[in-house]
């Protein structure tokens, strides 16, 4: 492999990554924000209160992704092995 096929499964392992956790992220960011705002709102200054939904809506997240996420893993291991398998 030259140097270049290297630079492109390493920059294709990295948009993988970014793709496969982007909606666990987002999720996790969202229902952050709301308890946040809730908590502000009602004053509840209870540093503990933001992870049980949080955990609840980023498992409930993974569940419904999971297939595009093993999607998304299996292509790039394909991808890497063509690379491989072919020299390049």
């Amino acid at each position: 492999m030259t140097p270049a096929d290297i630079l492109d499964v390493a920059r294709d392992g990295i948009l993988t990554v970014i793709l496969v956790s982007a909606p666990l992220m987002i999720v996790g960011l969202v229902v952050g924000v709301a308890v946040s705002l809730v908590q502000a709102l009602t004053q509840i200054q209870e540093q503990t209160l933001v992870f049980v939904p949080k955990i609840i809506a980023i498992f409930a997240t993974m569940l419904l992704a999971l297939p595009f996420m093993g999607d998304l893993m299996a292509g790039c291991m394909t991808r890497v092995m063509a690379k491989v398998v072919s020299g390049g």
